[in-house]
């Protein structure tokens, strides 16, 4: 390989990385959108138009007219002025804004890193497969919008959990796509064997628990109960009677889907020491720093949860909750990688 070679090679991991951060910072801003209960403020998609913001009084007249006219503010916000939407407006536009720029982002280095022909062309087809994932993302996150938009004043707590999952979807495909740049390598993700099956079990009930956590936030369920360890009086909701499995799984309980997404975190708690035990004991070496970065995350995590649920969802520990579950998967992932073939 000459030094051509090699530079083009670091520029590609260094814009990957790039693009991690970018991904990862538009998650932490979709997240104080829909904390701040913004994103419901600008009701058409304007994939070209609403590159710019408002620039006059009669830009800024003509969103106002259109928001006032969706069940959110004839129910929640009909006392809201001018002033007071354009803050709720500046969050959706960011996001939008930063979407649009993690997409030119990603497309633009990759036609030329895919015309040089020096980057591994399968690292290149994932590439334009994550691509793909960021423009569905985009279809995605307008569909999650209209939802609230007719009848009801938030969206849909399932096109909501669609719209995280596939960030995240995203975020661990760069990750992975990264570990295998840098260790020069293309280990594959679903690659199923018994040596990586606990490890990979352990990232499906992590992205499980994301979901059901977009359940959470979609629903605003955390305002439900609002302590810890018991969720009131009792460890189950009592407000809810469960009368066969339908109502068991019923997601649109907002005090059953609480008592799931503690329960799961306890479950991977659980799960995550089994898996230590099991590390330790078969002394696998390669996998301690991995598992201690793990065990690290996995205690912010749950201590941040605990935080976030009886300081009555406190804007600041509920975003640093969600930043904080994106190390999880980071970390999640780091450990299966080195078990992975």
């Amino acid at each position: 390989m000459n030094i051509s070679d090699k530079q083009i090679n670091n520029l590609f991991l260094y814009w990957l990385t790039t693009c991690l951060a970018l991904v990862f910072i538009i998650v932490i801003i979709g997240g104080l959108t829909r904390l701040t209960n913004s994103g419901l403020s600008i009701t058409e998609w304007e994939l070209f138009k609403g590159i710019l913001p408002p620039l006059n009084n009669q830009s800024w007249s003509t969103y106002f007219e259109e928001y006032k006219k969706i069940p959110q503010f004839e129910l929640i916000n009909k006392n809201m002025n001018l002033n007071e939407f354009k803050v709720i407006f500046y969050w959706e536009y960011f996001h939008r804004f930063f979407a649009r720029i993690i997409g030119l982002f990603f497309i633009l280095p990759l036609i030329y890193f895919y015309f040089s022909k020096k980057i591994n062309k399968k690292y290149i087809k994932n590439c334009f497969i994550i691509f793909l994932l960021i423009l569905f993302q985009g279809l995605v996150g307008w569909y999650m919008v209209k939802s609230g938009l007719v009848n009801d004043i938030t969206v849909s707590h399932y096109r909501l959990s669609i719209h995280l999952i596939i960030a995240f979807v995203i975020l661990s495909s760069i990750f992975w796509l990264i570990k295998n740049v840098k260790e020069e390598k293309n280990k594959i993700f679903f690659q199923f064997s018994k040596k990586n099956i606990l490890f990979f079990i352990l990232l499906m009930l992590i992205f499980f628990q994301i979901l059901i956590g977009a359940f959470v936030s979609g629903l605003d369920a955390g305002r439900v109960y609002q302590t810890w360890p018991l969720m009131g009086h009792s460890y189950f909701p009592d407000d809810t009677i469960i009368k066969d499995l339908k109502s068991f799984l019923n997601f649109h309980n907002s005090s059953l889907v609480q008592f799931y997404h503690r329960n799961l975190a306890y479950l991977i708690a659980i799960y995550i020491f089994c898996l230590s035990v099991y590390i330790y004991k078969n002394k696998l070496k390669k996998l301690f720093k991995s598992l201690k970065l793990l065990l690290i995350f996995l205690l912010i995590q749950i201590i941040l949860g605990i935080l976030t649920l009886i300081s009555g969802l406190n804007i600041y520990l509920a975003s640093a909750h969600q930043i904080s579950s994106m190390f999880l998967v980071f970390t999640s992932i780091n450990l299966y990688y080195f078990k992975s073939k």
